[in-house]
Formats: structure tokens, sequence, C-alpha cells
């Protein structure tokens, strides 16, 4: 027996990272991306920032449907006062990278889900991550995988980036890039009204 999810579930995002979780989790859905402005407004928390890029992304695609639940999920790295999202090149994935070595840092993702026409429910997941030290070289190496692309804070724990990580604390796929977990339990608060 299947646990309560919606019966349509959209997924407002083009990430295979997110895809994939809610697949190896049996979950079925469609894929809609939002564009979005993802601008960090002017003193605004990271916790706020996830959370209402989260929503924003939600909302968008659930203008575009009639019925379902759409799910909408934000991911940035904070290391220090440094917010890291997708790396513009490849320089700016080796600044990235300069940063997190040999450091804790925080990954924080926003997961909202819109009950088109009914509840909207958002929350964030908070993970810690401590990367090792790397040389210039290895920073070099990992820069021209290409990995680093497409990736808050430059890397993919789920790939090469393994080979430089010393420790984690919390969900291991809020640092991939959907806390399942935390959106299984937004999806039952929102199931008794669908």
């Amino acid at each position: 027996m299947q646990p309560p999810l919606p019966k349509k579930l959209i997924l407002a995002s083009s990430s295979p990272r997110r895809a994939e979780i809610l697949t190896t989790v049996g979950w079925t859905f469609e894929a809609k991306t939002a564009g979005i402005d993802e601008s960090r407004k002017p003193n605004e928390l990271p916790h706020d920032y996830v959370q209402r890029l989260a929503r924003e992304k939600a909302e968008a695609v659930a203008a575009l449907y009639e019925e379902g639940v759409v799910l909408g999920a934000d991911t940035t790295v904070v290391v220090g006062e440094h917010l890291l999202g997708q790396p513009v090149d490849d320089d700016d994935a080796r600044r990235m990278l300069q940063l997190l070595q040999g450091k804790w840092h925080d990954v924080l993702t926003g997961v909202a889900l819109v009950q088109i026409n009914g509840q909207t429910v958002v929350e964030y997941e908070r993970s810690r991550v401590r990367f090792a030290e790397m040389t210039a070289k290895e920073i070099e190496w990992y820069v021209a995988t290409g990995e680093p692309q497409g990736k808050a804070g430059a890397y993919a724990i789920q790939g090469k980036a393994a080979l430089f990580i010393e420790e984690i604390s919390g969900d291991y796929f809020n640092i991939v890039g959907l806390p399942i977990r935390l959106v299984y339990e937004l999806a039952r608060t929102i199931n008794s009204t669908i």
C-alpha cells in the first residue's frame, strides 16, 4: 500500500536531481520549469530567501494548471556571510570551492507545496557539510569535470565531490537538493484537504 499522496503532483523544477529523488521513492509527477527572478532581497535571511523562492516557483507553475499540487524547491549553500547559489562560470566555481574547503557550511532547501485552489505550505530543511582541504590541483581537476555547474555551492555530494566530503549532519537528500522526508510531511499536511 502506498502512502497517501497528491493525485497529481507537478514539480516546479528542471533539476534532474530532484526528479531522481521523487522517482526513487516511487512518486509520479510531471515537471514544469518556473521562470522567476531569483535575486535575493536586501537583508533577506538565507532561510527566508529559499522559502520565498520555493513558494514563488510553485505559485508561478500553479497558475498554469487547474488542478493538482505543485512542489517548488530552492537550495542554497551558506558559508560564513556568503550565500552560494549556482556558479556563473568556472572562475566562480573556483571561488566557491576556495570558500568551502576545510570548513563546515550549511545547505538550506526551501520547500513549498501549493494545492491549486487550496492550501499552501512552506518550510525549509538545514543540513551541515564539512569539506576537506583541497589543493589547487584538486580544485582545478574538479572544476574541469564540469560537475560544479548548475549546483548550489559548486559541488554535487552525490558525484565526484564525494571525494572531498569529510562529514555531514542532517538530511543527505537535502544536500542533493530535495529533502524528501520534509516533502512527505508537508504532503501529508495538505492531503487531508485533497
